[in-house]
């Protein structure tokens, strides 16, 4: 079994350095860049998704990477709420938001 050393080795960091590229993407179609309150709110929460898994992985203890692991997870669930206003504002597809949602990682799974 191989052995974790940086956090760019964790799963759930490449899923949320994935789903964080994606809602850069989807944030740039021009509908959905005008809203620059919703754009800005989904970007922050993508990109804390996958900060906190760094941050957590960097923290020296398991009881804090687990910490940061359960705040990774929330703003996962915050980018998956967001993306279903962005689908009933028509800034997004129902496919580009179950591509989306199914790309948030779950922390918890590790």
């Amino acid at each position: 079994m191989a052995t974790i050393e940086k956090f760019e080795d964790l799963q759930c960091w490449q899923k949320a350095r994935q789903v964080t590229n994606m809602v850069y993407d989807l944030t740039e179609h021009p509908k959905f860049a005008k809203d620059f309150r919703l754009s800005g709110q989904i970007q922050g929460a993508a990109s804390s998704i996958m900060h906190n898994i760094a941050e957590g992985f960097d923290s020296g203890t398991n009881p804090e990477f687990i910490r940061f692991l359960k705040m990774s997870r929330r703003s996962a669930s915050e980018v998956q709420s967001e993306l279903y206003l962005a689908l009933d504002r028509k800034y997004v597809t129902q496919d580009e938001l179950t591509k989306a949602y199914n790309l948030a990682p779950n922390p918890n799974a590790l």
